[in-house]
């Protein structure tokens, strides 16, 4: 169940943090079965190739991406988007700086902090 204060959330909420792969990134909000975040790059930044079970899709909100799904790339820019169907290798290349939102269902467990 959702709690109410986790159906609104404002611009100012979250924490950025680093991520693993050099970049930031920040969850805007989750359920069980629903999770959205916002990562931030610098020009040549790289979001590493990887997979998870996850279905993603992502949303490019500024700059120019490289995005690579299952061996195919495409070059993506503000307003563009993608899916990642579960399990497939993906990963991107900031081409200038840039934001991206990312959903991912069901949530990344692995994305939240457990202390």
């Amino acid at each position: 169940m959702t709690k109410s204060t986790d159906i609104f959330v404002r611009a100012a909420d979250g924490v950025w943090e680093d991520t693993p792969d050099g970049n930031r990134r920040r969850i805007v909000c989750h359920t069980d079965e629903l999770m959205m975040v916002e990562f931030a790059f610098e020009q040549g930044g790289v979001g590493w190739m990887h997979s998870h079970p996850h279905v993603q899709s992502s949303y490019v909100v500024e700059g120019t991406f490289e995005v690579t799904i299952d061996g195919r790339t495409e070059t993506l820019k503000a307003r563009d988007s993608y899916i990642v169907p579960s399990g497939l290798e993906h990963g991107v290349k900031a081409l200038t700086k840039g934001r991206l939102i990312d959903n991912f269902t069901p949530h990344r467990a692995d994305f939240l902090k457990t202390s």
